[in-house]
């Protein structure tokens, strides 16, 4: 099977630059999301890398093979498109072999890919229809049929499921999933949805502003962000992160009065996850403004000094708005960045605090 190699690639529109010095490699059988906002590249650098735009400058490589000044049609790949991009006069069956009869693939060789594919996807009862008489969810499987009835080794994915609903999306990402292991294809996959990221893939790719925020495992950007745009941008709801100044003992969050380092470097900010958070008989004063009970869990808005946080509780607490709590974290549920550049400070140890350490 076949890995991607993208070496340095940029993309310009006239002095905007998209795509700025964008590098990253994915393995064979590879499922690799590309997350981030609206307007980040990710969708221009799938476009790159299927050929559909042309690069300003860098290297594209499919397998061994350097594609980046090769056609489309030659870059033995395959895309889904956000609108499924299905030929309303053409049936299921004729949308997903179109682009085996403009090859000139037999006719032979045709039905039995089809049936393949059809097996697979779960058509076989909607080849007849055409797509005003599918749902959504069966108009994204024809899509992904007329994309995997080519057989290439490499499938690209922009926002698929984009236009589904909830449910439907939910069941469509465990399909796309399995669908992937079973056939040991390299799969890139644009979203701007954190769930489908998190949930999907083996590499995350989370860009911002055109460049590569931070690359790894889903667990890597969740437990270990790179910077405050990662630590804001996974997680539902996204970390907490609180403006810092020094206190009789080290930094604290503005407005509390409990050691969060013992480091007295200013320009700190703390980050701690809303799930990571507990009530303590005695911990870090804080004032609930509001709850919101989301059946297993219970999402509470605290205030400490002029600062809001987000706590994750299971069940409902019943707590009213305007209470007193006092709230606490474990030393290794805590994260610190830098105030001006936004990115992540290793070299500051949190505080062993026995008021922490003795959480249960």
């Amino acid at each position: 099977m076949t890995g991607i190699s993208i070496e340095n690639l940029t993309k310009n529109w006239g002095e905007f630059r998209a795509v700025d010095d964008v590098s990253f490699t994915t393995k064979e059988n590879q499922f690799v999301a590309l997350l981030g906002p609206s307007g980040c590249g990710k969708s221009t650098t799938l476009r790159l890398i299927a050929g559909l735009d042309t690069i300003s400058s860098g290297r594209i490589s499919i397998g061994s093979e350097d594609v980046t000044h090769r056609p489309p049609a030659k870059r033995n790949l395959s895309m889904v498109f956000q609108s499924y991009a299905l030929f309303p006069h053409l049936t299921a069956a004729e949308n997903i072999l179109f682009g085996l009869s403009v090859r000139g693939v037999p006719k032979a060789e045709q039905q039995t890919r089809l049936k393949r594919t059809a097996d697979i996807l779960g058509l076989g009862h909607l080849l007849d229809r055409r797509p005003s008489q599918m749902s959504g969810g069966q108009q994204q499987r024809v899509a992904l049929g007329r994309a995997l009835i080519s057989e290439t080794p490499v499938c690209l994915l922009d926002e698929p499921l984009s236009n589904l609903d909830a449910k439907l999306r939910a069941g469509m990402r465990a399909e796309i999933r399995a669908l992937q292991k079973r056939l040991g294809i390299t799969m890139i996959y644009v979203t701007h949805d954190q769930t489908e990221a998190m949930s999907m893939a083996d590499k995350v790719i989370l860009m911002n502003g055109g460049k590569i925020e931070q690359a790894g495992t889903p667990a890597e950007l969740y437990e270990k962000p790179a910077s405050v745009f990662v630590a804001e941008f996974i997680g539902t709801p996204p970390m907490n992160v609180l403006k810092t100044v020094k206190g009789a003992n080290g930094a604290v969050i503005a407005g509390g009065n409990v050691t969060l380092t013992k480091a007295t470097a200013a320009g700190l900010q703390f980050g701690i996850r809303p799930e990571h958070i507990k009530l303590v008989d005695k911990g870090e004063k804080a004032i609930v403004q509001a709850s919101e009970f989301l059946g297993a869990d219970t999402i509470l808005t605290c205030r400490i000094g002029d600062q809001t946080l987000l706590v994750r509780m299971g069940g409902r607490p019943g707590l009213k708005d305007g209470s007193v709590v006092q709230l606490g974290w474990e030393p290794g549920a805590m994260h610190f960045f830098d105030q001006s550049s936004g990115w992540r400070r290793d070299d500051v140890a949190p505080s062993n605090s026995a008021l922490f350490s003795a959480i249960s």
